[in-house]
């Protein structure tokens, strides 16, 4: 059976493309290929083909040396679609047999983890330990996404969100937001008047 994917080149340049479109910061291509987080993703599209080849070593270690160079770790198992879009980079973990579709955004400390594995050892060989993300997501700053669930298409989770469940298509995954509570007694300057305990990051 002929393979269908569209060339590794081609690819590559549609990974160029949504930085450029999707990171307002980036003013041309020049400046998109300094992404933080693009030579991983371009490290896991050459580790990914190689793993698929049964050249497992020499897929983990081009894994590793992305890791170190961008704190982003995506097993060379995982499988990702086309124009995915991850912001900043830092610290987003994706595992062995996670799925993501095509057009998701991922921002910074999002995690497609397994569950543990004093429940994946227990797991048949071949099964599906990690998540399932449909295609149009988005997965907000420090969401954390466990085990062989499935997040349907056009799905936002929230920053901070903890997900271990199913989530239909075009749902909103949202975690608890911050909490302003007032402070002392006026007249106080308006800055001393509030304690806020800021949420993490954007989606």
């Amino acid at each position: 059976m002929a393979d269908d994917r569209p060339g590794l080149l081609r690819i590559m340049k549609e990974d160029l493309d949504v930085v450029l479109a999707r990171d307002p910061s980036m003013r041309n291509r020049r400046e998109a290929l300094l992404h933080a987080a693009l030579p991983a993703l371009w490290a896991h599209r050459v580790a990914h083909r190689l793993h698929l080849r049964g050249l497992r070593f020499i897929a983990r270690a081009i894994a590793w040396y992305a890791r170190r160079g961008t704190a982003v770790e995506i097993h060379p198992g995982a499988v990702l679609g086309r124009r995915v879009f991850i912001d900043h980079g830092a610290a987003v973990v994706i595992g062995e047999t996670a799925v993501v579709g095509d057009d998701v955004t991922i921002y910074h400390q999002v995690t497609l983890g397994a569950v543990g594995w004093w429940s994946d050892n227990n797991r048949a060989v071949g099964e599906r330990r990690h998540p399932v993300v449909g295609h149009d997501v988005v997965l907000g700053t420090n969401a954390t996404v466990l085990g062989p669930v499935t997040i349907g298409e056009h799905a936002v989770i929230g920053a901070q969100a903890l997900v271990n469940k199913d989530v239909p298509p075009g749902a909103r995954v949202l975690a608890a937001t911050a909490v302003i509570k007032a402070v002392g007694r006026a007249p106080q300057p308006m800055e001393d008047l509030y304690a806020v305990t800021a949420s993490a990051g954007s989606w």
